[in-house]
């Protein structure tokens, strides 16, 4: 769309007209709620709005200073490559061309790219074509891999298990013999297909006691080396060795599944709808003091000028983790704790990187209780992964069509305070229980109670403020210290 009414005045016939054909572009991919973010000066695409307030803050305040590229309201996505003949057919089988393509960092397979993606062309060509082909002679609705999507979908949300997956398929060949010789014949195999577009689970054996994870040079150990407790379910253990001949298959005591978080960084940057998107932070942000993302916090900054070789790219990324205990059974069995660990990449614009598409389990640390500050040891493979993506992993950028070096860095913990004490190491009990506070912690041991209390918060008020010498409304004194000097990195 040509852009010149954009530098013109707001009254003119090239300003309305450049404006409606905005409003169209960006209200014909909205979703059913019939609403845009508001790129005004006044909103900066931070609020949703209908088209008639949009075209009237529009008109009135203009753009926000610097949004030329409307990446925020559908320009450059997947759709505006579709043909507009082939747009039905498109949306009716569910873009599994597209959805490949950008699995594998590759938009237009006729196209002359100007660098080749990295690797895994055997892997692409085959969901490729898989993409492609119909399930049967004639069929519209369906391709292979739009089928085996779709059933799968049932499985999960289902929760079907996976012999009654495989009997179904069994059952669906037998039925229809011609329209599903094309298919796989069990679960195993469709996991393998679902597999390739990188949707992984790498299960990883724990200690019960969680002392240890039985992975890499203890990948085949039978027994904890700190407890020396059996790795299998006891119960299957002891009938195995009452029985040589048994056939049961033993069972680990405690299974830790780990979500490997490379391959789905390097989708957001094949990924030609999220591309753009990653690099947003640095090049389109309004840069005037204010705080309206994480990139443009304090912390960021100081980021930026201890490491310059890493801020010099604004496709470096930026994650947060999340973690904490819930129990998955409710009230059936209140004791009973599993701990999630969700990283979030910051580079997304605000109104993205808190969308549920954008929570990146990692770690699913299984109960019955909760890991405490043994919680590093299940955190191992994550920090290695965490360690490789600092260094660096190759990576294609589907909007500037080359590779690039991708890195990653972890810039904070998103915990509750007890949560807090596992992961920082910091103890949120005792007399210096405030991380804030540290050595300066006011407290006050209550010996009926038999608990520590932290008092001492009018140190936090203005220097004249007059609950400072209100002694009959607090503890009887007047309180005159400053409050605690926050400590710097180097302090700690």
């Amino acid at each position: 769309m040509d852009k010149g009414w954009m530098s013109k005045r707001r009254s003119t016939k090239e300003d309305e007209n450049g404006l409606n054909q905005f409003l169209d572009m960006a209200f014909a991919k909205v979703s059913l709620s019939g609403k845009i973010i508001c790129p005004c000066k006044r909103c900066r695409n931070g609020k949703g709005v209908i088209r008639e307030i949009a075209e009237e803050h529009l008109l009135v305040d203009g753009f926000m200073k610097g949004y030329t590229n409307w990446v925020a309201h559908g320009e450059d996505t997947l759709t505006d490559h579709v043909d507009s003949q082939n747009f039905n057919e498109f949306n009716m089988l569910g873009d599994m061309t597209g959805l490949v393509h950008d699995a594998f960092g590759v938009n237009d397979t006729n196209s002359n790219m100007e660098e080749e993606p990295n690797g895994q062309a055997k892997v692409f060509f085959e969901l490729f074509d898989d993409a492609q082909k119909e399930l049967y002679p004639g069929c519209k609705q369906f391709s292979k891999l739009t089928f085996l999507i779709r059933l799968f979908h049932l499985k999960c949300t289902g929760k079907w298990y996976n012999k009654s997956f495989t009997m179904l398929l069994e059952l669906l060949k037998e039925a229809f013999p011609e329209a599903t010789k094309s298919l796989p014949s069990s679960y195993y195999e469709v996991q393998k297909i679902i597999g390739k577009l990188g949707l992984t689970c790498i299960k990883i054996h724990a200690c019960p006691n969680d002392c240890m994870l039985y992975w890499k040079e203890h990948e085949n150990d039978i027994a904890c080396h700190v407890c020396k407790t059996s790795r299998y379910d006891q119960a299957q253990t002891n009938v195995d060795e009452g029985d040589s001949s048994s056939k049961f298959k033993k069972n680990p005591a405690k299974v830790l599944r780990y979500f490997p978080l490379k391959t789905r960084l390097q989708r957001l940057f094949m990924s030609s709808k999220t591309s753009s998107f990653m690099r947003l932070h640095q090049e389109l942000r309004t840069k005037d003091g204010c705080m309206r993302h994480p990139s443009d916090s304090p912390l960021w900054h100081d980021f930026d000028r201890r490491h310059r070789d890493f801020s010099k790219d604004s496709r470096k990324v930026r994650l947060g983790l999340a973690a904490d205990g819930f129990s998955p059974f409710r009230t059936m069995s209140v004791t009973h704790s599993t701990w999630p660990v969700i990283l979030t990449p910051y580079n997304l614009p605000p109104w993205m990187c808190m969308k549920e598409p954008y929570f990146f389990l990692t770690l699913l640390i299984p109960g019955p209780s909760a890991p405490g500050n043994n919680i590093d040891v299940y955190m191992q493979p994550l920090i290695e992964e965490l360690k490789e993506l600092w260094n660096g992993v190759e990576t294609y950028d589907a909007s500037h069509k080359q590779n690039f070096c991708m890195r990653a860095a972890l810039l904070w913990t998103i915990n509750d305070f007890p949560a807090y004490a596992n992961l920082s190491g910091w103890s949120t009990k005792g007399q210096l229980a405030c991380p804030s506070c540290h050595k300066d912690t006011c407290f006050q041991y209550l010996y009926n109670s038999r608990k520590e209390c932290y008092m001492g918060h009018r140190r936090f008020l203005s220097e004249y403020h007059a609950y400072r010498k209100d002694s009959k409304s607090f503890d009887g004194k007047e309180e005159y210290r400053r409050a605690p000097v926050p400590l710097t990195g180097n302090m700690i």
